[in-house]
């Protein structure tokens, strides 16, 4: 996983307003949608898709709303740190303040898979998770999740 590769600068939001998990997911959207330059309609539709067959809420206050995307030729990602947390239907009931979106090209299911799964125990770790929120700018975060998945992987 090449945490580099898909997540820029500009797809990291630390200061995110939303009152809901659905103005939160629309946040990540149109975060996605201009990083990406595509339709916040539509990367909004698909997470909502994938919302629907179940709660992207790993617990910890964590959300990886992810989907697949047509127009996209590589793997992406939108992370965003909410500055209250919303309830978002998580495995542990705990609200969200941390979303980590995953974006995959139609057809990458196994590159999909294996990044959600990687992201997902990144994300379980209570030093990366505490990093992250005391982070305050899109550099930091960056610099917090690349050397940490480079480390894991040495």
């Amino acid at each position: 996983m090449d945490m580099g590769s898909w997540l820029e600068r500009s797809a990291i939001h630390v200061r995110g307003v939303a009152d809901n998990k659905r103005q939160a997911l629309s946040l990540t959207a149109d975060l996605a949608a201009k990083a990406f330059g595509l339709k916040a309609s539509e990367v909004l539709e698909a997470l909502l898709e994938r919302e629907a067959a179940g709660s992207t809420g790993v617990g910890y206050g964590v959300a990886v709303p992810h989907a697949k995307l047509p127009a996209l030729d590589r793997m992406r990602a939108v992370f965003v740190k909410l500055e209250h947390p919303v309830a978002f239907d998580s495995l542990d009931d705990k609200p969200v303040d941390l979303v980590f979106a995953l974006f995959a090209p139609v057809g990458a299911e196994t590159e999909h898979l294996r990044s959600l799964a990687r992201l997902s125990r990144l994300l379980r770790k209570p030093e990366i998770r505490e990093q992250l929120r005391n982070a305050h700018s899109a550099d930091a975060v960056y610099a917090i999740l690349v050397r940490e998945v480079e480390s894991s992987a040495a």
